[in-house]
């Protein structure tokens, strides 16, 4: 299946499972942590692809899911709501943090397919 067939999260949370690629990059002060007491900054990950997910009958069902990889090769992902329905409404850390991940430019990101 590839990235221009998927539809749901679902889908596409499967395909990143099955490419062992299913790290979630969670926010913390200290940066974007897949766990095991590793962190990133900014500067260290870049955005390969990003999927929008919208609710057919819900409009809070509004999802962003960022692919990200780091400098030394992992693979994972970041998801959060978006728009009204963000969960990190009144923080600094998460928004501002993923807005100074750069993203790859829009020609290569088409060649991630997953």
């Amino acid at each position: 299946m590839d990235s221009n067939t998927m539809s749901t999260m679902s889908q596409v949370m499967e395909s990143l499972r099955s490419r062992k690629m299913d790290f979630e990059f969670r926010w913390t002060p200290d940066g974007f942590t897949p766990g095991r007491g590793k962190y990133y900054q900014p500067e260290q990950l870049e955005i390969i692809k990003t999927y929008r997910f919208e609710g057919s009958s819900n409009p809070s069902d509004t999802e962003i899911l960022y692919i990200l990889r780091t400098q030394d090769g992992l693979t994972g992902y970041s998801m959060d709501a978006y728009g009204a329905y963000s969960s990190h409404a009144g923080e600094d850390g998460y928004d501002n943090f993923i807005r100074r991940i750069p993203e790859k430019d829009r020609v290569e990101q088409l060649l991630f397919e997953l």
